[in-house]
């Protein structure tokens, strides 16, 4: 219940709407929408790892939430990359009304395919996609890591068994810390974590 109140007083806060589930457009490649909850983006926010001069991608990021969340509460800028077109629309909804939508661009695109701006330095994931897109996603922020090299964290909340076995064989990834998140929930999920990990 006292998660259901702070899911309602952010996104009026951030005059935007993102609660509630989507399966319509979920097959074995590409998972449902499932907004990441506040009190765990409040604990990433809080961490400090993310900052008014960093550019954070959000993949698969629905109505925006990631987004819109931390421009508002870091002043970082925000790129989300969503591939369902009914979900993107209401991601640019939330862009017409959201505090801090000066910060934030919504892409339609395919994960794979987007090329990763030079300016991208935080890239954020919620179990958006299968390991088999994640891979490809991989090797296109490698790509611009290599047209600019620079120091790039990237952040997996809830991560599945087959996430972590992938990130753990790619050599240009370094596990650099996790922010533990089981104390949010009534549930003791050890998945309930950010993992970091960094290329540089």
């Amino acid at each position: 219940m006292k998660q259901d109140k702070n899911e309602i007083r952010w996104d009026k806060l951030l005059k935007i709407r993102t609660t509630g589930r989507d399966d319509s457009k979920a097959d074995q490649y590409r998972y449902p929408y499932e907004p990441t909850p506040y009190s765990v983006l409040e604990r990433l926010a809080n961490s400090g790892l993310i900052r008014k001069n960093n550019t954070l991608i959000d993949y698969g990021c629905g109505k925006g939430r990631v987004d819109y969340f931390m421009a508002y509460q870091t002043k970082c800028k925000s790129i989300g990359i969503e591939y369902d077109e009914r979900i993107y629309e209401k991601a640019m909804t939330n862009k017409e009304t959201a505090v801090s939508s000066n910060k934030v661009i919504i892409e339609l695109a395919n994960a794979e395919k987007f090329e990763v701006l030079e300016s991208v330095d935080k890239i954020y994931f919620f179990n958006p996609f299968s390991v088999e897109i994640l891979q490809k996603v991989i090797a296109q922020i490698l790509d611009s890591y290599y047209e600019n090299i620079r120091t790039i964290q990237l952040f997996f909340y809830y991560p599945s068994d087959e996430y972590i076995s992938y990130l753990m064989t790619v050599d240009e990834l370094m596990y650099y810390d996790e922010i533990d998140c089981r104390d949010l929930f009534d549930r003791n999920d050890s998945r309930e974590r950010i993992m970091i990990f960094e290329i540089m």
